[in-house]
């Protein structure tokens, strides 16, 4: 799908978020292992959530639809059933790597592939820990790569310290922990997001928090009732268009500020952003808030080391303020970046020069120097929802028209996207 973007005079209004991506995965696949029935709202809408929701089902799983963005789902206890064909995750690294912790403690074969993006998205680093646990488990180019093959059984607790911080390789081990013998200790170099671990201690697992260091055991998880808040990782696309745009005033309702989740405000205050958190609360153990942002002098600064896991998935859109600041910005230590759904370093330095930006690729993120005046241009999403939702932001504040090609990918998080777009004042059209 191409999908054209013209700028406008004034933002103003607010907007709902869909449902966080990662809480909904986490809620549907925890739910599934757990003991009773849980009722699970404003779960996410995008394709990868869905993809986690077959997958489920396949798996024996019964999921009802109840509402719009509601879902009753009945927990097996632990007890999934074998699937009778191959488990497709989509686009999904999250339900690839957290559903590859749950099968291998299962007593039965299974298959995890992906789209042709997921199949060239490394799996190395969850195969050798859950190898290490006892799990028989195989993927291509030596043991690196879907589709991964799983012959579940009887797992030991392990110590293992992460490479590299991980939400999705953290929770892979820990749900792998929940069905093995003894404890099972995860060691952090820094902390990523914990939707995992607050969960499950809401669940009833045996899991302790000590500095960097988790530790988990064989544990009956009873179904939670879950509330699920708007995607923090959404709504950076609109709290950055509200303080790069010259006339704006947006807000972004419910939104979940968790404190490993909200780098972005993080950082974009750091630059000088006017951004204000309202009506802050607790809701099922995540906090949350209503984004009130409004049109801001941005500062070029420096974005790197521990601040990283809790901004990697907003760098994108972070690159787009950085061409609207003044001075340069310096994103490195980001080198997961070119692991994700395209190159995200690679794309986004090309196409926001092809607009008129000015950036340099590094080996592990990028130079951005502006501020810089943007024209509207032919780009490509990459295939990358997220690259494509930042195009469309820059291209709401360019010069002139910008089109972008392959624009359908939004949909893997954000389906209401360009709804929303247009409802805020931003003209798009296909």
């Amino acid at each position: 799908m191409r999908q054209g973007v013209t700028p406008r005079r004034r933002l103003d209004g607010d907007v709902s978020l869909p449902g966080d991506k990662s809480i909904s995965h986490r809620a549907a696949i925890l739910n599934s292992l757990a003991h009773g029935t849980a009722v699970i709202s404003n779960y996410g809408p995008g394709e990868d959530c869905l993809s986690t929701l077959r997958c489920l089902a396949s798996l024996g799983i019964d999921i009802t639809q109840t509402a719009t963005d509601q879902l009753t789902l009945i927990g097996s206890d632990r007890e999934l059933e074998e699937p009778t064909n191959v488990l497709d995750a989509g686009n999904s690294g999250t339900t690839m790597r957290l559903l590859a912790g749950v099968l291998a403690g299962q007593q039965f074969h299974s298959i995890l592939t992906g789209d042709p993006s997921l199949r060239s998205r490394p799996m190395g680093r969850i195969i050798e820990p859950l190898q290490s646990m006892g799990a028989i488990i195989h993927g291509r180019g030596n043991d690196t790569l879907p589709p991964l093959s799983i012959l579940g059984g009887p797992l030991q607790g392990l110590d293992y310290a992460l490479p590299v911080p991980s939400a999705q390789l953290k929770s892979c081990l820990l749900l792998a922990g929940l069905s093995a013998t003894g404890k099972s200790v995860i060691r952090e170099p820094t902390q990523s997001r914990d939707h995992t671990e607050r969960m499950l201690i809401n669940m009833g697992a045996s899991l302790t928090i000590l500095g960097d260091t988790i530790t988990v055991s064989p544990s009956r998880l009873k179904a939670q009732n879950v509330v699920i808040p708007g995607d923090i990782s959404s709504g950076a696309f609109w709290i950055v268009a509200g303080v790069v745009h010259p006339d704006s005033r947006l807000l972004i309702r419910n939104v979940g500020i968790n404190q490993t989740r909200r780098g972005v405000i993080d950082v974009l205050r750091q630059m000088g952003a006017n951004l204000h958190i309202k009506n802050e609360r607790v809701e099922g153990g995540e906090e949350v808030g209503d984004i009130y942002v409004t049109s801001s002098n941005l500062e070029g600064i420096e974005i790197s080391g521990p601040i990283i896991p809790r901004v990697i998935d907003e760098l994108p859109i972070l690159a787009v303020a950085a061409c609207f600041a003044k001075g340069k910005t310096l994103i490195r230590d980001a080198g997961e970046l070119r692991l994700k759904e395209t190159d995200r370093i690679r794309a986004m330095g090309h196409e926001l020069n092809r607009m008129g930006g000015d950036l340099e690729e590094t080996a592990d993120g990028l130079v951005i120097n502006g501020p810089k005046t943007l024209h509207g241009a032919h780009c490509s999403s990459h295939g990358d929802h997220r690259v494509a939702m930042s195009l469309a932001i820059a291209g709401l504040m360019a010069t002139g028209e910008t089109v972008i090609d392959g624009a359908e990918c939004t949909a893997v998080s954000y389906p209401q996207f360009w709804e929303h777009l247009e409802s805020l004042g931003g003209k798009s059209y296909c």
